[in-house]
């Protein structure tokens, strides 16, 4: 009985990661839209939207905690298992403290005349928007094979960020008057950047799940090496 009350609590946990997940996902994707169109009531909404997602990772947060207190006795995989969910709440907050900055440099832009948004910024975007849906889903299946592979497709990514970045500072050295307004879209572009990253943190966790091993996903050279931090 015991035994069945942790599964489900386990289960619950889980739902609420892939219900935080979508959360991120939809706000990273509305951000970028109301940066496209430069529509600032859907900024705003975005902006204040932040704060469910805080609320909803905290309310995770001390669920899970409460589950690793009151369930006795935890195997060592549950434990690996609730120690990995709490991080990855944490990362999903802080991506959507990604999707909140987009909006407010949406904001800040007000009504100035509006730059070219560079067409790598909505790829950026979908690209990381896949590769965190994807990684999340390994995450609740413990799927390792899937974590492994998804941390690769973040050169995609680092790739547009370059080509973001020479385009933006092309516009910079030919017209000074741009560069605020570029300095912005660059922001945009590394928080976009740093999302993709931190789908590499949650693929980790979910290796570590599944194999008791804390391992960085070092996709450049196709090794990986051991943590000297780690659970």
């Amino acid at each position: 009985m015991a035994r069945e009350i942790l599964d489900r609590k386990i289960r619950h946990l889980l739902d609420e990661v892939l219900s935080l997940n979508s959360m991120v996902e939809q706000a990273t994707m509305e951000a970028v839209e109301a940066l496209r169109t430069r529509n600032l009531t859907e900024a705003q909404r975005i902006y204040e939207g932040d704060k469910f997602i805080n609320a909803r990772r905290f309310e995770l947060e001390n669920d899970c905690m409460i589950t690793i207190a009151t369930q006795q006795p935890i195997m060592a995989r549950d434990l690996r298992l609730l120690a990995s969910l709490l991080e990855v709440t944490g990362e999903l907050e802080r991506m959507g403290d990604y999707a909140k900055g987009i909006a407010h440099i949406c904001l800040m832009m007000g009504s100035e005349r509006p730059l070219k948004l560079p067409s790598a910024i909505p790829q950026m975007a979908e690209i990381a928007v896949s590769m965190l849906h994807r990684a999340v889903g390994a995450f609740v299946t413990e799927d390792s094979g899937l974590a492994s592979q998804i941390p690769a497709e973040d050169d995609q990514v680092d790739a547009l960020y370059q080509q973001v970045y020479h385009e933006l500072v092309s516009l910079m050295f030919s017209d000074n008057s741009t560069i605020d307004r570029a300095n912005y879209l660059m922001w945009v572009a590394h928080n976009l950047e740093r999302m993709a990253d931190r789908v590499t943190n949650i693929c980790e966790r979910t290796l570590y799940v599944a194999t008791g091993e804390m391992r960085e996903i070092d996709h450049s050279d196709d090794e990986s090496r051991d943590k000297t931090n780690g659970l």
